[in-house]
């Protein structure tokens, strides 16, 4: 079967980054995908050989790898046709890579997937109904959907913010908007110093709410529901004990493990 060719213009694609996010992920030993997101990934997910896991939204692959080394059978997808180029380059040949937008996985039959995976993506993807019934189709009875999202409540897209009560000493989370769904445009290279061009991609800022009513709409239970921390230390200074002790009481990432029934 033909892979899906995503449109041109995709403004959800991060292929136009392709390099610099590989970069990123494969030289920083000390990131959030390699110190929060990863161990806790795998405790939930528990790869093991027999089991069939697609991970949507792949990237350049770094989950999938993951689950491979465990034993899993790993098929995998993305919209960015540059971001699968890498991925083959990384991963074993036994890992299938196609490119497809996650909201139509043609390739994929109904009801061969024990677990979905779409780790950091969904608020990158604008229909999340589609996403969440096209997962709910490839997933057996019983399998298990589990995705991994900025915390909704505490990262809001240009419309939350750190700061800091000189009066109290205290350091808090500024929150400006929730309940509105919003389609925000975001810098796809924050902290890159050295960029001529900011490039630009979309996020899609949802309440906790919409996430459920999804799942509930496609026939999944949620099972699990999980917030992590920031694994980070502040380096010495007035404010660094007060910054370390509200980093472990605002979750970054959220974690919801739902079933099909």
């Amino acid at each position: 079967m033909k892979e899906n060719k995503p449109p041109k213009e995709n403004k959800t694609s991060w292929g136009e980054v392709a390099d610099w996010y590989d970069d990123m992920l494969e030289q920083n030993r000390d990131s959030f995908q390699e110190k929060v997101i990863l161990p806790n990934l795998l405790r939930m997910v528990e790869p093991e050989k027999g089991m069939t896991i697609l991970d949507l939204a792949c990237g350049q692959g770094y989950f999938v790898r993951a689950f491979h080394e465990k034993g899993a059978t790993v098929m995998a997808s993305d919209i960015s046709p540059e971001l699968i180029d890498i991925a083959r380059k990384h991963s074993s040949k036994e890992i299938e890579y196609f490119i497809a937008p996650a909201d139509s996985m043609e390739k994929v039959q109904d009801k061969s997937v024990d677990v979905v995976t779409i780790i950091l993506a969904i608020q990158n993807i604008e229909n999340l109904q589609g996403t969440i019934s096209e997962s709910a189709r490839v997933l057996k009875a019983g399998g298990r959907l589990i995705f991994v999202i900025n915390h909704p409540a505490f990262r809001i897209p240009k419309r939350s913010a750190w700061g800091w009560d000189e009066t109290e000493k205290k350091q808090y989370r500024r929150i400006d908007a929730y309940m509105s769904d919003n389609r925000i445009e975001i810098d796809m290279t924050p902290g890159e110093k050295l960029a001529t061009k900011k490039r630009q991609t979309l996020s899609f800022h949802r309440p906790l709410q919409a996430y459920f009513k999804s799942l509930n709409k496609s026939g999944l239970a949620v099972t699990r529901f999980e917030e992590w921390i920031s694994h980070k230390a502040s380096q010495p200074g007035p404010r660094a004990v007060e910054e370390d002790r509200i980093r472990k009481e605002i979750p970054m990432f959220l974690c919801i493990e739902s079933k099909k029934i």
